[in-house]
């Protein structure tokens, strides 16, 4: 973070907001690109495959990053550094390859794309301009859909690991973010005042949703029908749950207004996730 005392998510212009854009598709593409190749002195070429396989995901999203910057006509200096790394490779750079899997390395790509999401969230709220912010806005929504995305190859990336058989029903989306309230509520009593606070608005979110969800319902999800027993037992594991069931709702519903209310969920469930694993 700079000495001037300035947030890395206010940014003052456009050419400031798609530099930083690019630099950090850039910096996703390196990240993934270089564990690749250690995967392949490892003789691991499963796992070569899958950082070749993000670093391919990542190059389409450059893409239309610069497909936006030629539409914009907006002069991008060469080299543009973000004053904090954004991608984080969890040690899979260090780790034993035996001791890493597909899972793994989608569950980190996963959580690197909800990072990019709130930075894209937090940027369009202090944003000084309404061309920022909805700049800000669609580079969150697509941050969604690559979340979305990942979590979907992750979830089958778990079960081909797992070979799990199909589970009996599962408690409902509304009931579950009943137990998420009842989880945060419970955090907050170990936490500072600070955390604890937000921990509870959280709370109220949650029980908000719930409520809305009886009021009405969405279609059905096979996210819950397949979630694993226990899988409501935890904090962490819980948010995880709902958020997939938010996003798999936000692509197969056909009602726009529910798409969009899914998907504005799912965000909401993304910034509870990473609130809570800090």
């Amino acid at each position: 973070m700079a000495d001037d005392g300035k947030q890395p998510w206010q940014i003052e212009s456009m050419q400031a907001l798609l530099s930083m854009a690019r630099a950090l598709e850039q910096e996703a593409i390196a990240g993934y690109r270089a564990l690749a190749e250690r995967m392949r002195r490892e003789h691991r070429p499963d796992l070569a495959a899958v950082f070749e396989t993000l670093c391919a995901e990542e190059e389409g999203h450059l893409g239309n990053v610069d497909r936006w910057i030629e539409q914009s006509a907006v002069a991008i200096p060469a080299v543009v550094r973000p004053e904090q790394a954004m991608f984080d490779d969890e040690g899979a750079s260090m780790v034993a390859p035996e001791l890493l899997s597909s899972y793994r390395a989608f569950s980190m790509a996963v959580r690197n794309e909800e990072r990019a999401f709130v930075f894209w969230t937090y940027v369009a709220a202090h944003a000084p301009s309404d061309e920022i912010r909805d700049a800000a806005e669609q580079m969150a929504r697509e941050e969604l859909g690559h979340v979305a995305t990942l979590r979907r190859e992750r979830r089958r990336a778990f079960h081909n690991l797992r070979h799990a058989e199909g589970n009996p029903a599962r408690p409902g989306l509304a009931q579950l973010e009943l137990r998420l309230a009842d989880h945060l509520e419970a955090k907050a009593n170990e936490v500072t005042r600070d955390e604890a606070e937000r921990l509870r608005k959280l709370a109220v979110a949650s029980r908000a949703r719930s409520g809305d969800i009886l009021a009405k319902p969405y279609g059905r999800t096979s996210v819950l029908d397949n979630a694993l027993p226990g899988a409501d037992t935890r904090l962490v594991p819980l948010c995880e749950l709902i958020l997939d069931a938010y996003l798999d709702l936000a692509e197969h519903e056909r009602n726009e207004d529910m798409r969009a209310k899914a998907q504005f969920s799912a965000g909401a469930l993304i910034e509870c996730l990473v609130f809570i694993r800090e």
